[in-house]
């Protein structure tokens, strides 16, 4: 009986984490960018209570090399977005939750990189929980040290994936060219044994 107790219970537990992680799964951002090419910022801010009524915001700032500091360069909040830094005008577009106040995705995407985009980039959430009584405020920091390269860096998984792949199409290509050569002559054995019956 209470093995059975604690089977159920670890069942329900299991079922309880399941619906929590296909809920909202916090993912670290990419921090390579391709020179000229767009890149996204990301920036993924689960809250703990998913059925719980919530508002928030977020924030972008910047941090170059040759910067002491970081500095505010967006705002998004109740579907309007505000760009602070000059170096980014026109280039910096909202990227994550779309219509809703409750901001899990807080990425934001750069247009047309450039080598001066490299640096520390930290996206600030800021949350507010409805409950019934109160109010519960919390935040959250994200950081992405961004590197800008001139060309596509392929990873060597890639490379050897690719290589397998022409390795495994060649030996298909051999192992079907054998079998044909193998069926052919089994034909042709056959239709040689037929005329020496017939004669």
């Amino acid at each position: 009986m209470a093995l059975l107790h604690i089977l159920m219970s670890a069942f329900i537990g299991l079922m309880c984490a399941r619906g929590c992680w296909s809920g909202c799964v916090e993912v670290e951002s990419n921090t390579e960018a391709v020179l000229g090419q767009g890149f996204k910022l990301g920036c993924i801010s689960c809250k703990l209570r998913r059925e719980v009524e919530a508002t928030s915001s977020v924030e972008w700032y910047f941090k170059s090399k040759e910067d002491a500091d970081f500095s505010l360069i967006y705002h998004y909040e109740d579907y309007q977005e505000e760009i602070f830094d000059e170096r980014f005008q026109d280039r910096l577009v909202w990227n994550g939750s779309k219509k809703t106040t409750d901001l899990l995705d807080g990425s934001v995407y750069i247009l047309n990189i450039s080598f001066d985009d490299a640096g520390l980039y930290k996206c600030y959430v800021e949350r507010t929980l409805y409950y019934e009584h109160y109010e519960f405020h919390t935040n959250a920091s994200k950081f992405v040290k961004l590197t800008v390269v001139p060309t596509v860096n392929r990873e060597l998984t890639s490379i050897i994936g690719e290589v397998m792949m022409y390795v495994a199409n060649i030996g298909l290509t051999f192992w079907l060219l054998v079998e044909m050569v193998y069926c052919y002559r089994k034909i042709a054995a056959a239709g040689e044994e037929a005329l020496r019956e017939n004669a």
